[in-house]
């Protein structure tokens, strides 16, 4: 017999279904060894799911105007504003964890939204990549976003804006790579993009890499904005396929 895998899932934890199927989607069950991607995925009534536990947002700084929070992945960045009661300044995919801002009044909301017109704001990210990064990349291939019911998606196209990234080399294991980069542009899914056109899709993108793995293994590191700098330490999960990251390591 089979049944949908977030009612088998709901049975299996004692949850409702509703709850069952945020876990699906927020990447954080498996089976057979597989992150399930679909809630409504038949399987056998005997299948028995594997759930990672969902970290929890961290506060890294908070003034009267603003709010800096290192992101877990998988969690929303409008579940963020709930949570602290303030207005997003900038967003991550679900997958992408770290820096996220949120603004406390309307008048410093303003003057960040400038800040980010006038490309004036530094993020600097941090990914694991398939393929052999040795020296510095700069990607300028400009990207077209089509929005649709079943969200975002963004390929490179003569029709596209203009998108520039850089790629740092910082540690080569195997045939993966452990890079820094940095956006001079914010289009949407742009690093993602960007690395799969060069074959050095992200460790876990299953949309535009084709990987397939416990998360997709790419942090927000550093955000500079109006004079304030935000820094999310990297997670020690990075760590995997080989690597041996320092803690403290500065980037």
């Amino acid at each position: 017999m089979q049944e949908k895998a977030y009612k088998l899932l709901a049975i299996q934890e004692k949850i409702s279904n509703n709850e069952a199927k945020a876990l699906i989607d927020a990447g954080l069950v498996s089976a057979h060894g597989k992150k399930l991607s679909v809630a409504r995925e038949m399987m056998s009534e005997k299948t028995i799911f594997s759930v990672a536990k969902m970290e929890k947002p961290k506060l890294i700084y908070e003034d009267e105007n603003i709010i800096a929070v290192d992101k877990p992945a998988f969690l929303e960045c409008e579940n963020l504003e709930k949570i602290y009661h303030s207005t997003l300044l900038n967003r991550l995919d679900k997958g992408t964890s770290g820096v996220i801002m949120l603004a406390k009044n309307e008048e410093f909301r303003q003057k960040a939204i400038s800040e980010f017109k006038a490309m004036r704001v530094k993020k600097t990210y941090l990914a694991l990549v398939n393929g052999i990064v040795s020296e510095e990349i700069k990607i300028t291939d400009p990207i077209l976003t089509i929005k649709g019911k079943s969200g975002a998606i963004s390929k490179i196209s003569p029709n596209g804006k203009e998108a520039i990234t850089n790629v740092f080399p910082l540690m080569v294991s195997g045939k993966k790579s452990f890079v820094k980069i940095t956006i001079e542009t914010g289009r949407t899914h742009q690093i993602r993009v960007h690395l799969a056109s060069l074959a050095h899709g992200i460790i876990g993108d299953e949309k535009y890499a084709k990987s397939k793995s416990k998360r997709m293994f790419l942090h927000s590191y550093q955000t500079e904005i109006l004079g304030l700098k935000f820094i999310a330490p990297l997670k020690g999960e990075f760590n995997e396929f080989g690597f041996d990251i320092p803690k403290n390591m500065q980037y």
